[in-house]
């Protein structure tokens, strides 16, 4: 029995080449979840196998500026010339329905986020070193060296911002970490500071009777 019925905003983040991507798809398609994915609106090109409204929300740069004065987006960022945004609408329809939401987004935007919904889970997805990475970002074949220098400059700083998130995992394997990362969102769930007023309902008790240190 689930105490709240408000679904959870996970934030998965971390530096670019991570595999955050991977991880997230092994995360779904894990059985018996409510996981809603949170497709983000980007400028950039659409690369090889990427879907319109599947993987990202592929749009100008003039009516992505025109969403961020409206405020429309929960979180955006600018990186190598390009923006990523989360849009504010649909993420809250699906946190009222009681699914789980997850934003797959880049440290910047995650901090946001934090600011924007304190209670959103943080986890922060680590290489197993960073020669993994850097080896990632080389071997995916999608961009010039000159971009691929600027991510892996971006990433070495993003490795210092672990510490701002609630949970570490490292993606030695996909599988692996997806199951962390659920067990993470199933003990979200019990921690009393978001149960404890659906509990005392449950037992009959009036709210104002919890004991406050």
């Amino acid at each position: 029995m689930k105490l709240n019925d408000r679904g959870l905003l996970i934030v998965i983040s971390g530096p670019s080449g991570v595999g955050k991507g991977t991880v997230r798809r092994a995360l779904f398609n894990m059985p018996k979840h409510n996981l809603t994915y949170s497709v983000s609106m980007t400028t950039r090109d659409m690369r090889p196998g990427e879907v319109d409204g599947v993987d990202y929300y592929f749009v100008k740069k003039e009516e992505f500026a025109q969403k961020i004065k409206e405020g429309k987006f929960l979180e955006y960022a600018e990186f190598v010339g390009n923006y990523y945004g989360t849009p504010l609408d649909k993420v809250n329809e699906q946190l009222d329905k009681g699914n789980e939401v997850v934003l797959e987004i880049e440290v910047e935007g995650a901090q946001q986020v934090k600011n924007k919904v304190p209670d959103c889970v943080m986890i922060f997805i680590a290489p197993p070193g960073k020669q993994a990475l850097y080896d990632r970002l080389r071997n995916r074949g999608t961009e010039s060296e000159e971009v691929i220098q600027q991510r892996i400059e971006k990433a070495n700083r993003e490795f210092q911002k672990a510490y701002l998130y609630d949970y570490i995992v490292v993606n030695d394997d996909v599988n692996n970490a997806a199951d962390r990362i659920m067990a993470i969102i199933r003990a979200e769930h019990a921690k009393t500071e978001r149960s404890i007023h659906a509990y005392m309902e449950m037992i009959g008790e009036n709210n104002n009777s919890i004991d406050k240190p």
